[in-house]
């Protein structure tokens, strides 16, 4: 039976906090997944359109930036660590501008592979006055052809040798198929590194095997189907994961109420959330796999890493848009304790 306690303070000492930020730097974690564009179109909202009532944003700039497997790349990138990414992209336009991206974040592109009549996802956020107005998505969620499959795992396997862990980042938009993450998850435990996922619906059972599971509670509820409307529910639903994936360590995030770890040993840890202000969410997850996966292989405990996790995300949802969070607000949060 689990048994839940909370974790105390900030969840680590500075001492613990620093030991484990001095040791990002040079980290080298492979990222594979759905890969994604975000386009942002900033503006004022200055009336309501007279054809619907819709507001008329008058278009100030416009941006682009990294999101999916490449955000949480690009977030252990600005947290002093090397990422390996592994992804797919359409032979589109779109799938140059992500390249570009990629190049101009510094993450090197060798292991993301190009297929025809494949269109790359492109999320396109308009924002006025700081706030989200409406997201327009352009994608494919078919699953990638085998042969391509075939060349990621190759890839991916090459680089096992040589990275600290391997992080799953799914979006259920074809690239990680079931084959593809049972050969990576079995070549990944042959080689010691630690394999971390982040799942959505479609595969989320085939990750068992995994050292660390992050869902959120939508997507936990809605695989499991239930409806989590209290401690005891919360509870409940942690232990039936732990079941279903054999001894992974659980993480489910909560937005705004924090996260709660479940471990095989039985406990349930609390993580209430860091967060000073909730601007934006988009991007929190991400941030949260990047800070988890790399704090782990710096020789942070699950539950002191869970922590900096937390204190990351708290400092992604206090930005608009889908920013990576670096490596000196961290360790500013984390060891001063303020900004």
């Amino acid at each position: 039976m689990l048994t839940a306690k909370q974790l105390p303070g900030n969840g680590i000492t500075r001492r613990r906090a620093r030991k484990i930020l001095s040791l990002f730097k040079g980290k080298r974690i492979a990222v594979v997944g759905d890969l994604m564009l975000d386009e942002y179109v900033w503006g004022n909202v200055t009336r309501v359109s007279p054809e619907a009532p819709v507001p008329v944003v008058e278009v100030s700039s416009e941006s682009v930036g990294l999101g999916g497997a490449a955000n949480v790349a690009a977030n252990l990138v600005c947290l002093g660590a090397e990422p390996v990414l592994f992804g797919v992209v359409g032979r589109d336009p779109q799938g140059k501008r992500l390249l570009r991206a990629l190049d101009d974040a510094g993450i090197d592109r060798d292991g993301i592979f190009l297929e025809s009549g494949r269109a790359t996802t492109v999320k396109t956020r308009i924002i006025a006055h700081q706030q989200q107005v409406v997201r327009v998505d352009r994608e494919s969620t078919t699953r990638v052809g085998r042969a391509v499959q075939k060349r990621l795992v190759a890839a991916v396997e090459g680089a096992l040798g040589s990275v600290e862990a391997v992080i799953f980042e799914d979006y259920d938009k074809g690239v990680l198929t079931a084959s593809v993450i049972r050969r990576i998850i079995e070549s990944g435990r042959a080689n010691g590194v630690i394999v971390a996922a982040d799942p959505k619906f479609d595969h989320f059972f085939d990750y068992r095997g995994v050292n660390l599971f992050k869902p959120n509670q939508a997507e936990t509820e809605r695989v499991l189907g239930i409806k989590i409307e209290s401690d005891e529910d919360l509870l409940v639903a942690g232990s039936q994961l732990l079941d279903l994936l054999g001894g992974a360590s659980v993480l489910i995030t909560r937005g705004e109420r924090g996260m709660v770890l479940f471990q095989a040993t039985g406990e349930a840890t609390v993580i209430p959330t860091m967060a000073r202000e909730i601007y934006d969410v988009s991007g929190a997850g991400d941030t949260t796999m990047a800070a988890l996966t790399l704090a782990l292989t710096a020789g942070g405990s699950i539950e002191e890493a869970a922590a900096i996790a937390n204190h990351a995300a708290g400092i992604e949802v206090g930005k608009i848009g889908v920013v990576p969070v670096r490596y000196q607000e961290l360790s500013r949060v984390l060891l001063d304790g303020g900004d």
